[in-house]
């Protein structure tokens, strides 16, 4: 019998997984897929001599994330790489807005085009190193944050005070105009928002896109030499070397519950393994309460309650083997890693009102990622190994061009992939010439690659307020603990939800250890 069973081998199950192992806990744990990695892989599917990530690639809030830097995965082989610049938007008008390495730089191109905009890209900036560290310290925690949520108020309080708690509350689309004259300084806020399904017009997408530009402009987005694998194998690699145990190929069906407490998991193939402290799931919300626990186990008001729960949007993700690097029609001053491309801050309203309506859109906002300008080793020299992905609804109640329904079949995923690609080509003439092989995830084939991304719904449920802090994943359960004894969420279902930085992972491990003693 193992003192725990972590279901789950993404990063938030490898991460609780270690820091039980690290407790003198003896720890088990299983992976229906036939790797370990979750949403977290990297595999040469698409070309033989490219590297590409299958799901997630930059990795910011790892960056600043006090577990992952904790655990010295650089012993295991883990080692991280930067573009030369970490993130940058291509503007309609010509040029680039773009977060240079170093804030003077940054300020010095916003202000080149705007005058004015540079010393308020300094002061956001100098907002950040008050109050940065105290920020992700009380994101990352358990919730109620009370240690680092006091230290947090201390910072937020003396001179631009309420500047700064207009930062983390107000809109994006309201902090941008408050603090920029300019556009291009207002899209690197409003786009690097979009990494949540939070609406550039609703609270807390200020927060969001301040948070994310600057850990690009402190850390950088760094993304793991090799591939993204490496980050899932590193992690892996420090859980076997101290005695961990895991196996692939092992679904799970069930949490075995006995007098309304976990005692272990059942698999598809009727194998049962005891947890003699603990069962961690990293799972989905709805897959733990609506599939692996038994029903006549679960309070009715724990079903009641999740049928508010929310997903965030589907994802389509287009990945390519370029000939070359990608022919921007303006070649920035320094390579970004990171791209997003969006027309302006009203053409990412359009869409996220589009995608809120359940509509697919026409001309899609595009995250981008340039990896062998993030890291050399993923594609041969004068190539470029590179992906895109746009959101679409969960529930498509049609498309705005009046040419996809939503069926994603191969027919619909080719004329998505086109419709990304001539977004691409807007910016980058030329761009489609360069494409020598691609692979095309649609909703359906993400989730069957890993069945946490429902419906292509990658952070585990909607980032919006209604389902966050102690709403998250629903009403009553805004912790790791869950409904039922010795059973804890550790998935991106949890707070503090999506994103690479292991917190989620961490907050069951703990509560766990908390609960055992």
């Amino acid at each position: 019998m193992s003192d725990a069973v972590v279901v789950g081998a993404g990063p938030n199950g490898l991460v609780a997984a270690n820091l039980l192992l690290d407790a003198g806990w003896d720890v088990l744990l299983l992976e229906a897929n036939d790797e370990i990695g979750g949403a977290v892989r990297s595999s040469t599917d698409v070309h033989p001599a490219f590297v590409h990530d299958t799901f997630s690639s930059f990795y910011p809030l790892a960056a600043v994330s006090p577990v992952i830097r904790a655990m010295n995965l650089g012993e295991h082989g883990l080692a991280w790489s930067n573009a030369p610049a970490p993130v940058g938007n291509p503007l309609r008008a010509g040029g680039w807005a773009l977060v240079h390495p170093d804030p003077a730089d940054t300020a010095a191109a916003l202000d080149k085009l705007v005058p004015g905009d540079g010393q308020a890209w300094l002061d956001l900036y100098a907002d950040w190193q008050r109050v940065g560290s105290a920020v992700t310290d009380a994101l990352l925690s358990p919730f109620p944050p009370v240690r680092a949520g006091l230290d947090l108020l201390r910072r937020l309080l003396g001179p631009r005070a309420l500047k700064r708690l207009q930062l983390l509350a107000g809109p994006v689309r309201t902090v941008g105009d408050n603090r920029f004259s300019g556009e291009a300084a207002k899209l690197l806020l409003a786009t690097n928002s979009q990494h949540a399904d939070i609406a550039a017009t609703a609270p807390g997408s200020g927060f969001m896109g301040w948070l994310l530009v600057m850990i690009a402009q402190q850390h950088g987005y760094p993304v793991p030499r090799g591939g993204a694998g490496r980050l899932s194998q590193a992690l892996a690699d420090r859980f076997t070397s101290r005695g961990g145990s895991i196996v692939c190929r092992a679904r799970v069906d069930e949490i075995v519950i006995r007098d309304g407490r976990a005692i272990g998991v059942r698999t598809a193939d009727g194998t049962e393994y005891a947890a003699g402290r603990a069962v961690v799931a990293d799972v989905s919300a709805p897959a733990l309460y609506c599939h692996l626990i038994p029903r006549a186990d679960l309070p009715a008001r724990v079903l009641q309650r999740l049928r508010f729960f929310k997903w965030d949007p589907g994802t389509v993700k287009v990945d390519w083997a370029l000939s070359s690097p990608i022919p921007w029609r303006d070649s920035p001053d320094l390579a970004p890693g990171t791209v997003h491309i969006a027309d302006s801050v009203d053409d990412l309203r359009r869409c996220s009102d589009q995608l809120a309506a359940g509509w697919i859109p026409d001309r899609p906002f595009l995250l981008m990622g340039q990896m062998t300008a993030a890291d050399p080793t993923r594609s041969p020299a004068g190539t470029e190994s590179a992906w895109a992905y746009t959101h679409v609804p969960h529930q498509i109640r049609g498309d705005v061009s009046g040419k996809l329904s939503g069926t994603w079949d191969a027919t619909e995923a080719e004329a998505m992939a086109d419709r990304i690609e001539a977004r691409v080509e807007a910016y980058a003439p030329g761009f489609t010439d360069t494409i020598t092989a691609r692979r095309i995830l649609t909703p359906p084939e993400i989730e069957r690659r890993d069945a946490n991304l429902v419906g292509g719904a990658v952070n585990g449920g909607t980032s919006g307020l209604r389902q966050e802090l102690f709403l998250r994943p629903i009403p009553g359960l805004g912790r790791a603990e869950t409904a039922i004894k010795s059973l804890y969420l550790a998935s991106a279902s949890a707070h503090p939800g999506g994103g690479v930085h292991g917190a989620c992972g961490s907050n069951a491990a703990r509560a766990a250890l908390f609960h055992a003693r």
